[in-house]
């Protein structure tokens, strides 16, 4: 079958990438033709995109002077993201033509429409969803959603009963977290299933083939989504107590200031080497834990503080991983309880196999 999937794959981050990368090679590999549709909306990209984020900080907005400080420092290293993952999306994606409206929308065609992984059905940049990522474009084809994420759980009632209305269209759902279950129950809307993400149908081995070089000596990595400096402050403290360098990776300029060695927007080659061969790995990242996992790192895992740590917790409830949370930030010694892949892997190799069973039912039903 054409199956073309509408998912968050054009943020600068590497999860948005990976997560979409996966999703294409796995419905490949089940013998159909599959592209991610290029939806990328206009506030959400270049200065506009600038000026979308800038709205949501209270700090930086109060004034004039901060404004145009905050866009003198910003924009340059968000553009410099940007067309960099450009080039990656080119590189490792199959893409639709561009679309940066709903009308545009509407002229494409399929067998299947699909709803990826990743926040689609949460807030946008702008602080509200967008129905295009409940496939109100589609008319007259099939619509599924695999592995889809609400980000959160705390949506108002009119907000669900919107929600409700957009998704009663879809002939099947599948979603990523044990909480986006629990929230269609809550509408009222069948669910298939709970599955995995997609970057974790696919093994460590074959993400392997991705890495042209191999990060040699032991370090520990740190991998922050979210401004949280106590997190920042408990790697550096990690790292000295187990004396080790630190490194940290991120496509955001502005965290050389947060603590160890720098690397800064490395290549997707790199941002797996560097998470596959690190001796300790300290995350609030959803997508940091999974490749944490498919790689067996020994990780401590921070939550966000914010309202998205579900997803993280979801993952780790599924594993039995939930001693790897940090609830004590002056505790170091989670460094000297490894984790015994073993059990893990086997419980990912299950379900790897359920969720696969899953995807070619949402296509086939």
């Amino acid at each position: 079958m054409d199956i073309k999937v509408i998912t968050r794959h054009a943020p600068s981050n590497y999860g948005s990438l990976l997560q979409s990368i996966a999703t294409q090679t796995v419905l490949e590999r089940l013998g159909h033709t599959c592209e991610i549709i290029d939806y990328i909306r206009d506030d959400e990209q270049g200065l506009r995109g600038t000026m979308t984020a800038l709205r949501g900080k209270r700090e930086w907005n109060n004034n004039p002077v901060k404004k145009m400080a905050y866009l003198l420092l910003r924009y340059p290293e968000e553009k410099l993201a940007e067309m960099k993952f450009a080039n990656m999306r080119k590189r490792y994606l199959k893409l639709t033509r561009r679309c940066s409206s709903h009308e545009d929308l509407k002229l494409l065609d399929a067998d299947v429409f699909m709803t990826g992984s990743d926040q689609v059905w949460g807030p946008t940049m702008n602080g509200r969803y967008d129905e295009a990522y409940f496939l109100s474009f589609v008319e007259d084809r099939k619509k599924t959603a695999y592995a889809a994420s609400f980000g959160r759980t705390d949506f108002t009632p009119s907000i669900l009963a919107e929600y409700k209305k957009l998704l009663s269209s879809y002939s099947a759902i599948a979603v990523r977290e044990n909480t986006a279950v629990d929230l269609l129950r809550r509408m009222g809307i069948r669910c298939v299933g709970q599955v995995l993400d997609p970057t974790l149908l696919l093994t460590g081995e074959e993400w392997e083939r991705h890495i042209r070089k191999e990060i040699k000596g032991k370090y520990v990595l740190v991998y922050q989504i979210h401004n949280d400096p106590a997190l920042s402050d408990y790697a550096i403290r990690f790292a000295q107590q187990v004396r080790l360098p630190l490194y940290r990776i991120s496509p955001t300029f502005h965290q050389f200031r947060r603590g160890g060695k720098f690397v800064y927007l490395p290549d997707l080659s790199n941002f797996l080497s560097y998470i596959k061969n690190c001796t300790y790995f300290v995350t609030d990242s959803f997508h940091g834990t999974a490749f944490a996992l498919n790689f067996n790192r020994q990780f401590i895992e921070i939550l966000p503080n914010n309202k998205t740590g579900s997803r993280n917790q979801s993952i780790l409830q599924l594993t039995g991983l939930q001693d790897r949370i940090l609830k004590d930030l002056d505790d170091f010694s989670i460094a000297d309880r490894l984790i015994d892949y073993s059990p893990v892997n086997e419980i990912l190799a299950g379900e790897r196999d359920n969720s696969i069973r899953i995807l070619k039912q949402l296509i086939n039903s």
